[in-house]
């Protein structure tokens, strides 16, 4: 046969009867083959009698085969799950001859026509199943060879440690087994933990991080190292990640379980990413309480496009509300969001394009739609941006929170939820001065309806839009430098579906008047996760990508704080969440404030533009008095 043609025919997938007739000939052929072996050495081999047995073999394992659809498997992709199905599957057959077999011992007699066909050997019955299980799999193995023989000789075999040799680094060690796409070759475990090194699995040896140096690489020719490990402690997974990255070698990590099951996804090999060395531990919350807080509400979320609104949005979006409306300015980013949102009632989700400063239409919305439940979340959030445009920044950020505010105390709103930010501690740019402004003006307001305000306070999100994650990567793409501006500067990160998880916890465990704020762990040092980002990219620093310092932006701070210093913290029972204890005095009289402040940008009293913004942030400061600008403009109004 011409190899093309049989190379045709390994490809294409046969039909599934073609596979069990192939499995039912092996089990026939097994059978002759050892029952003649066994009666032959005992000087009793009778044929005719053999093939009247052979027809309850052959039964008993078509029902075998039929019921645990071992035929339904694409051969060629033949590893340990389905060697598994097969030996259940010769187990279940050989126990069903054994039943029949003592069920005929016991109640027919052994001349009769029925003992004639169904009474067999025990000892046929069980060494056959073994031989039939060895010879199916066999051949399973046999033709997955051929066909990566055929296919997959001149692909490269890639040289792998996988780091952790306990059961998730044996799993993974399978999946690279399972993989018939991918040439790949263990060449060891690697473990940190002495008392397993020196040590064999899976006939492969286990060894010590630091044994693996430029030598060994080299010397071995490693392409890549996978991470497997159960306990995901991210500090040592900082230490084995630096190691590797050091040794210039690919990295890749299997999930662990536990996240699994919480995620519902399926364990796969990935590429290693930035959200993996947070530096503190993945946070986790799974609370009934939230889904029966919003049970049967309905919910408003504004800001639905943005990063944090729409992660609210999806995650609010499985649970059993009543009607949800997201509403966003951004309409092409909003269209999005409506794309790729799954809503448990569909009927009831409203995408509504509009402005939260316009308050005749955000009027009209809370009349047609009664929101039981309001997230807050739209704001704007670059601090250059509104260092230099703060009038958009406090008609927004203050004067838009504040309509929303005073419409939820209209209509009689359960929660209202703000999403905050931590450089409204102690700001000094604009765009955290607002923000502030904002949390005084909705903490004035739980006082003067029943509505529940709640504030929530959080630091950077990875992958948010505008975030210097993305900025980083789009730099990296075109070679560097990266942009950093101060080589001391440090920022708290999260997940964005790690915030929004802890917006959703806080919006039901709070009663009202509360700033929550979220334990992120410790600062990261910004230049720390450039050098991070580059290596995960597989490139050198400096070598091949540096990384440019270029001074600080105007109002940009190196620290950031989570409280003020006049603040403490009271602790809740979720161990990440806590009560900032704020200063409330004077609340009424920041109220008024607040009020003239948003006089100023809706009838745009002030003639000129920069004398507009000098008289607005003048306001600012008088509202928010530890804001203390810093490198800006605005230097001049603390002086």
């Amino acid at each position: 046969m011409d190899l093309n043609v049989l190379k045709k025919k390994l490809r294409k997938d046969n039909p599934r009867w073609v596979i069990l007739l192939i499995d039912l000939i092996i089990v026939f052929g097994c059978y002759v083959a050892f029952n003649f072996i066994l009666n032959s050495f005992l000087g009793k081999f009778d044929i005719g009698l053999m093939f009247k047995h052979s027809i309850l073999v052959l039964l008993v394992y078509l029902i075998s085969f039929l019921s645990m659809k071992t035929y339904r498997e694409i051969v060629r992709h033949t590893g340990l799950s389905e060697a598994i199905r097969i030996f259940k599957t010769v187990w279940l057959a050989c126990m069903i001859l054994f039943l029949v077999t003592l069920l005929v011992r016991s109640t027919t007699m052994k001349d009769s026509i029925w003992g004639e066909y169904l009474r067999l050997s025990y000892a046929v019955v069980f060494s056959h199943g073994f031989f039939t299980m060895v010879m199916l799999v066999a051949a399973r193995v046999v033709y997955r060879q051929i066909y990566e023989l055929l296919f997959f000789t001149k692909r490269k075999s890639r040289h792998v440690l996988i780091f952790g040799a306990s059961r998730p680094g044996l799993v993974a060690y399978a999946m690279l087994q399972d993989d018939i796409r991918s040439k790949n070759k263990v060449i060891a475990f690697v473990e940190d933990k002495p008392n397993r090194v020196g040590k064999n699995s899976r006939g492969i040896r286990i060894l010590h991080i630091t044994d693996i140096d430029q030598n060994f690489v080299r010397k071995n020719d490693i392409d890549e190292v996978i991470i497997a490990v159960e306990n995901d402690d991210p500090e040592r997974l900082s230490r084995v990640t630096d190691h590797f990255h050091n040794l210039n070698i690919e990295l890749k990590i299997m999930q662990p379980g536990r996240s699994l099951l919480n995620g519902g996804g399926k364990r796969q090999i990935r590429q290693l990413r930035i959200e993996d060395l947070l530096g503190r531990k993945p946070i986790k919350l799974d609370n009934p309480v939230v889904e029966k807080e919003l049970k049967g509400r309905t919910i408003l979320i504004t800001g639905a496009a943005g990063s944090i609104g729409s992660e609210l949005a999806r995650q609010i979006a499985i649970l059993p509300y009543r009607r949800i409306i997201l509403l966003d300015q951004a309409e092409s980013a909003l269209y999005d969001v409506q794309q790729t949102i799954h809503t448990s009632n569909p009927n009831e989700a409203y995408f509504v394009v509009g402005d939260v400063r316009d308050k005749t239409f955000m009027r009209r919305i809370f009349e047609t739609h009664c929101p039981d439940v309001v997230f807050h979340a739209a704001a704007y959030k670059h601090v250059p941006l509104m260092e230099a445009n703060p009038y958009e920044a406090i008609w927004t950020n203050v004067y838009g929170s504040r309509i929303m505010a005073d419409l939820s105390m209209d209509y009689n709103v359960y929660k209202f939820v703000m999403i905050s930010t931590d450089k409204a501690v102690n700001p000094t740019n604009v765009m955290g001065a607002s923000k502030r402004a904002a949390e005084i003006y909705v903490n004035s307001c739980n006082e003067q309806s029943d509505t529940n305000f709640i504030i929530t306070r959080f630091g950077n999100v990875l992958g948010s839009n505008g975030s210097v994650i993305p900025l980083f990567e789009k730099q990296i793409a075109k070679g560097g430098p990266l942009t950093l501006t101060h080589a001391d500067i440090t920022r708290f990160f999260m997940t964005i579906p790690e915030a929004c998880q802890l917006v959703l916890e806080a919006g039901t465990m709070g009663k009202g008047g509360e700033i929550f704020v979220f334990d992120m762990g410790k600062s990261v040092r910004i230049i720390d996760l450039a050098k991070r980002m580059i290596k995960l990219k597989g490139y050198r620093y400096p070598q091949d990508v540096d990384i440019k310092i270029v001074g600080l932006r105007p109002g940009e701070k190196i620290y950031e704080e989570l409280l003020a210093n006049n603040e403490n913290t009271i602790k809740t029972h979720h161990p990440k969440i806590m009560i900032a204890k704020v200063c409330t005095k004077d609340l009424l009289m920041k109220r008024e404030q607040i009020g003239v402040l948003c006089k100023l940008v809706e009838h745009s009293e002030i003639s000129s533009a920069e004398h507009a913004d000098l008289e607005v942030v003048r306001q600012l400061k008088a509202i928010v008095p530890e804001f203390i600008s810093q490198n800006s403009v605005f230097d001049k109004l603390d002086k």
